[in-house]
């Protein structure tokens, strides 16, 4: 590679850096603790994540995030067909995917479930918790097996390992998000219509349902806290499970499935505040944790080889 190229590869990799720490603090910890030969890869990773997950957010209006969404897709087909992409995330991957040799089922996979979700109709309700599992493995496990296969880490107990973090992950940033979307689109998204129901949320219109959050439903003990503490409680499962598969996970792997440090953070922190989402002390620090004291923390947990 010329000089030329170098610099603007080393260019595109810096700016992936800048948007992981800017849009993805916790995880962008994280990354720092991995092996320096597999840290690129992470980064160009969560910043593709960070582009595709923002797109529909950065829109004025659907058919624009949409369209964003697609012109990645046709910029993985390009990169995977050889061709250059004038995109820094783009030309980050490029490299990752010529040097780590990384699936491109993955990146598909995660792209997929974005383009599905903003294709939904506006009023979609995700049916079940099951639903919701499999955007949060779509879109945030998917990231954890292919920073593992960027690591030279081959293995199905790492994989059914990540696959736990990535749902607890997923779904803890979707009840985080709860009061971001009923500011931007005046509806509680991402509550599965049987837990709505169950906890007085759903009201059904004819053929239509939706979820409607009233002042009595908010804050602790009201009826969307019910809510937010049953998804939580699935995510916390996760974590459990994960922990129990300590022991046989690689040790190549446990920095890999640091994000577990986040996710349980955030889950505390929401226990402490009785699951209400709308508490301004969630959004303070790191998922309402001091920086310091998080760090501290992450810092504990890679030191021991632990997640």
């Amino acid at each position: 590679m010329n000089g030329g190229g170098s610099k603007s590869l080393k260019a595109a990799f810096s700016y992936c850096v800048q948007q992981v720490r800017t849009y993805d603090y916790h995880h962008y910890l994280c990354l720092l603790h991995l092996p320096h030969a597999s840290r690129k890869a992470a980064f160009a990773l969560r910043a593709f994540n960070i582009e595709t997950s923002r797109a529909m957010d950065l829109a004025s209006d659907p058919k624009t995030g949409l369209m964003r969404l697609l012109w990645w897709q046709e910029a993985l087909n390009r990169i995977h067909s050889g061709k250059l992409v004038e995109h820094p995330v783009a030309q980050s991957l490029s490299w990752v995917i010529s040097n780590h040799r990384i699936s491109k089922h993955w990146l598909k996979r995660s792209l997929d479930a974005r383009i599905t979700d903003a294709n939904r109709d506006e009023g979609f309700i995700p049916g079940s918790i099951s639903e919701l599992e499999k955007y949060a493995e779509d879109t945030q496990s998917t990231l954890l097996y292919l920073t593992l296969q960027a690591s030279g880490v081959q293995s199905t107990v790492a994989d059914h390992a990540a696959s736990h973090v990535g749902k607890a992950s997923g779904l803890v940033l979707l009840l985080k998000s709860i009061p971001h979307h009923l500011n931007r689109y005046g509806k509680v998204l991402y509550i599965p219509a049987d837990v709505a129901d169950k906890h007085g949320l759903l009201v059904k219109e004819g053929e239509r349902s939706e979820i409607r959050v009233g002042t009595s439903e908010m804050g602790p003990g009201g009826g969307l806290a019910d809510a937010v503490f049953e998804v939580a409680s699935v995510a916390s499962a996760h974590l459990r499970k994960v922990r129990q598969l300590s022991g046989t996970v690689p040790r190549d792997a446990h920095r890999v499935l640091l994000p577990a440090v986040p996710a349980q953070v955030a889950l505390d922190e929401l226990e402490k505040r009785r699951f209400d989402v709308f508490d301004s002390r969630l959004s303070r620090g790191v998922h309402g944790m001091s920086p310091l004291w998080y760090q501290l923390k992450l810092a504990w947990y890679a030191w021991r080889n632990k997640y």
